[in-house]
């Protein structure tokens, strides 16, 4: 058993959507501490299932984290929209898997690239991605 599954049971057992938490909240789950890194680099908080242990847990749990906020050592669980597999696995939605129209297996370099970026993105609705981000050097051209 991980030392870090009281983790998932917190996470399940709140039955909540979002579950914001202070490290020294995990902390107390655990019955531990957590590493020097997890308060020096944000990327120890990152999605990717290969990053580490605990976010194996917390994404088997069903949960990403965001809004990981290192001054203030807090962050927000927010309950994932899809099953958290393993990148060789392949990556889909629940949906697809219940329907039997599940995406092809991830394979090769880049495809396991796109799949543990997935989701780590987000735009403001109505954002304009064709628009120049610097007009200054769109005027240039």
């Amino acid at each position: 058993m991980s030392k870090y599954a009281p983790l998932a049971a917190h996470l399940h057992g709140s039955g909540r959507d979002e579950l914001p938490m202070t490290f020294g909240e995990i902390e107390t789950v655990i019955g531990e501490k957590l590493p020097a890194s997890a308060f020096n680099h944000r990327a120890w908080w990152s999605n990717n299932p290969t990053n580490n242990v605990m976010t194996r847990v917390w994404r088997e749990a069903g949960y990403i984290s965001v809004e990981v906020d290192l001054t203030g050592r807090r962050l927000v669980f927010r309950r994932s929209a899809q099953d958290v597999q393993p990148l060789a696995a392949g990556v889909g939605s629940r949906e697809q898997a219940e329907s039997g129209a599940a995406e092809e297996p991830a394979t090769g370099f880049f495809s396991r690239i796109f799949g543990a970026l997935r989701d780590t993105v987000t735009t403001k609705p109505g954002a304009d991605l064709t628009e120049p981000a610097d007009t200054e050097w769109d005027a240039a051209r």
